[in-house]
């Protein structure tokens, strides 16, 4: 019988707490709370379809959606890299180094660069995260695929790695 109570009993934990930051809030500013029920109402009546991103638009007191963004950006985190100095083998013994320098030709790993290449096998025009090495010879990583072996002369910046990736997508719709 114990073991049917304890689910109660941490949805009312969970609920106190919730009103209980609430007041605490509205203490410091006027804030508004409103139901899912709310949000589902203000989606039909604005004749919009059901997605995460419509429904953080829908929530709480709202006159009207005159204007949605399609394709909206959608962020993924990516990192910056390692802080590992060797790679170990499959029986744990440094197999290779590596180096101490993180820019290479004032380029780091996760920026965001094309590439103008003019002749060899990747040649064309390519987009996408650079991975740096020392040689001068970056590899990138493109949604299409990998171009390895740029020379940095032929690569232009466009945006500093910041540890996310930016991608466009259409707007999802929940079933």
């Amino acid at each position: 019988m114990g073991r049917a109570i304890a689910p109660l009993r941490d949805a009312a934990a969970v609920q106190s707490t919730r009103w209980a930051l609430w007041r605490a809030l509205n203490q410091m500013l006027p804030t508004h709370i409103a139901s899912g029920g709310r949000t589902k109402w203000n989606r039909t009546r604005c004749g919009l379809p059901k997605s995460h991103t419509l429904d953080a638009l829908n929530v709480g007191k709202l006159d009207t959606v005159t204007e949605t963004i399609t394709p909206i950006l959608v962020a993924g985190c990516s990192g910056r890299g390692q802080h590992q100095r060797t790679s170990p083998d499959r029986h744990g013994f440094p197999r290779r180094t590596s180096p101490r320098i993180k820019t290479v030709h004032g380029y780091t790993t996760g920026d965001l660069v094309t590439a103008s290449v003019p002749k060899g096998k990747y040649t064309g025009t390519h987009t996408g995260r650079v991975m740096i090495r020392t040689t001068g010879r970056f590899d990138i990583r493109t949604p299409h695929g990998l171009a390895a072996g740029i020379r940095h002369t032929n690569i232009r910046l466009l945006q500093r790695g910041d540890g996310y990736t930016y991608t466009h997508q259409p707007e999802p719709t929940c079933a």
